[in-house]
């Protein structure tokens, strides 16, 4: 019996009056040369999909699902795939994510814990070989259990760096099993809540060694895949070590890594270090370690994760537009990231929501393939930057002038420069026209 009564979605064009249809997702139509599916990437993540009850800090359950309370808690993480994989089949999605937390349980041992999630592995890869789905990538939960209170491998203790570092290990191993397209370091706890007790300096050099293990590891077993570390401020601990893609970016580059290691990038967590989306994904663009997207949004008046579906066209326009400057996707993806919310019980809800969300995205996507063809704002920023093209000041860029040769050539030449209209209001003008 299955656990949706819903209907596959399925394009039906922009006029389309359905409940449950698709007006801009038609996954075959060509984009830029990709077709829609290979271009957006959607994965839908095991964790909010399956795994969240519906409680919050003010209440308990609120989806009751069958496999949240099970005696036989094996039988109900094969529950939770059979789930999984039939909403994939409804909305047309290829790809999953998840933590090893979420497909299986945690045993009395790391030995019993590795057992369930190789078990559990095992039959979704034969659900993904009779459905033709694919994993986008796989992750180590190090931030459930109270043992990772402190942190996992930023944790002051040397064992729960090691327990760390093993269950890091299976989950790849496992990830790599299932063809998993990349791994992801997602610090959940690792940052701190005071500096009265905490040696700042000790719990660095500790990240930057288990990230440099990782990577060891993943040339070890032939993992063709980036890590993807993702970005996470304020939350759960006040001063996160992996805060923004800036912050994530002094890490990788500090060994020396930034090919073996990009980020996955999170609207909501863009939103929670006082950014844009866009933002975190042209700045990762630009120090080239653009890898992934977790897709959802962030509530403007909290502070903190509401992971909701996103359906702002004129955002994930720009975040669009950002992807496809930055080549778009290769082994990254877009997924979904976010939870129905808590009075959404009818399990359908979590079918119109993915559906909707992909929509939105397909939209957006048509918007910036269109300001990418037509180049008329790459047109308006080129002309801004025009002057450095020019000999002089290409070589002034490149370090072929001294400070020295700079200051004399601007008092010779009598350089006296006035200010040019970054003309902000034309260029919000010409995005709604997308739009």
């Amino acid at each position: 019996m299955t656990f949706f009564s819903a209907k596959k979605a399925k394009f039906e064009g922009p006029k389309s009056k359905s409940e449950l249809a698709f007006r801009h997702y038609d996954k075959n139509k060509k984009v830029l040369g990709k077709t829609m599916a290979e271009q957006l990437r959607f994965a839908i993540c095991w964790w909010h999909s399956t795994c969240w009850p519906g409680s919050d800090p003010f209440g308990g359950d609120t989806f009751l699902r069958p496999w949240h309370h099970s005696s036989d808690e094996m039988a109900a993480a094969r529950e939770k795939a059979d789930v999984m994989f039939d909403a994939m089949d409804l909305t047309s999605i290829d790809f999953f994510c998840f933590h090893d937390r979420d497909i299986a349980p945690e045993g009395q041992s790391l030995k019993e814990s590795n057992a369930n999630v190789t078990a559990i592995a095992n039959y979704i890869e034969k659900k993904m070989a009779k459905g033709k789905k694919k994993c986008l990538w796989g992750t180590a939960n190090l931030f459930s259990n109270r043992r990772f209170m402190a942190g996992a491998a930023t944790n002051p203790d040397p064992d729960v760096f090691a327990y760390c570092a093993a269950q890091i290990k299976h989950c790849m191993d496992v990830t790599k099993g299932l063809g998993g397209a990349n791994y992801v370091m997602w610090g959940g706890r690792e940052g701190y809540e005071t500096l009265l007790n905490t040696n700042i300096g000790h719990e660095l050099e500790a990240a930057k060694r288990m990230l440099a293990l990782v990577i060891e590891y993943k040339h070890k077993i032939g993992f063709k895949g980036p890590i993807l570390i993702e970005p996470k401020p304020q939350e759960p601990t006040k001063h996160q070590y992996d805060y923004d893609v800036a912050t994530v970016y002094s890490l990788i580059s500090s060994l020396g890594a930034q090919k073996d290691v990009k980020v996955n990038i999170e609207q909501n967590h863009a939103i929670l270090a006082g950014h844009t989306f866009e933002h975190e994904i042209a700045l990762a663009s630009a120090l080239g370690i653009f890898g992934s997207i977790d897709l959802n949004r962030g509530d403007y008046q909290s502070g903190w994760d509401t992971d909701q579906f996103i359906v702002d066209v004129p955002e994930l326009t720009l975040a669009m537009y950002e992807i496809l400057k930055a080549g778009g996707f290769t082994t990254g993806g877009m997924n979904f990231d976010a939870k129905i919310r808590r009075q959404s019980i009818d399990p359908d809800d979590l079918i119109h929501a993915h559906v909707g969300s992909m929509d939105a995205c397909a939209k957006a996507l048509l918007n910036a393939a269109a300001m990418i063809e037509d180049g008329v704002l790459k047109g308006m920023v080129d002309e801004r930057y025009a002057g450095w093209s020019s000999p002089k000041n290409k070589a002034m860029l490149q370090g072929k002038e001294s400070l020295e040769q700079i200051a004399a050539r601007v008092e010779k030449n009598n350089i006296n420069p006035q200010p040019k209209s970054g003309r902000q209001e034309r260029l919000e003008n010409l995005i709604n026209r997308y739009c």
